[in-house]
């Protein structure tokens, strides 16, 4: 029911304890992976034969090279496999981006409501204040407004004018 604070000296004593153990382990385990891997070097790669005349060696020679050439070939189609997988996820990903841009607003309903009503909605019991927005708005009266008349005048005036405008640039 009611546990006891760890002093800290215990508390360090079972921390380091608890390392010790991890660090005992952890060397464990090391070993254990280099002996796995040395079981399977040895398995996987046979040390060569040289001893022999030279027609054994020059087979034992297209033999590895037949074998550096298939995992070459197997390297080539791994490489190739990788990268259409790279270009299928960069086009998919571009596709989820396309997406989620082309997202359809919802078409809104009209509602009925006079501002009264919105306020009440929105404020709850604290709206009192009734609004009358036609009340508030300026009445604005249309004036006419008078434009200026121009008179027309004599167009055998204006004629003349021209004309001797035209000779003032002739001369």
């Amino acid at each position: 029911m009611s546990e006891k604070k760890m002093n800290s000296s215990r508390r360090h004593a079972l921390k380091s304890l608890m390392l010790a153990i991890a660090k005992g382990l952890i060397e464990a385990e090391v070993v254990e992976i280099a002996a796995a891997k040395k079981a399977y070097l040895a398995e996987q790669c046979p040390s060569p034969k040289t001893s022999g005349n030279v027609q054994e060696l020059q087979e034992l020679c297209k033999k590895l090279n037949q074998a550096c050439e298939r995992a070459d070939e197997e390297r080539y189609d791994i490489e190739s496999k990788v990268k259409k997988s790279d270009k299928e996820i960069e086009d998919l990903k571009i596709k989820v981006v396309g997406l989620v841009g082309k997202f359809k607003k919802p078409a809104l309903k009209k509602v009925r409501m006079s501002a009264d009503a919105m306020l009440k909605a929105l404020l709850g019991s604290k709206h009192t204040v009734n609004l009358d927005l036609r009340a508030n708005l300026k009445q604005v009266k249309k004036e006419k407004k008078e434009e200026e008349v121009v008179e027309a005048g004599d167009w055998r005036k204006n004629v003349e004018d021209k004309a001797d405008r035209k000779k003032m640039f002739e001369s």
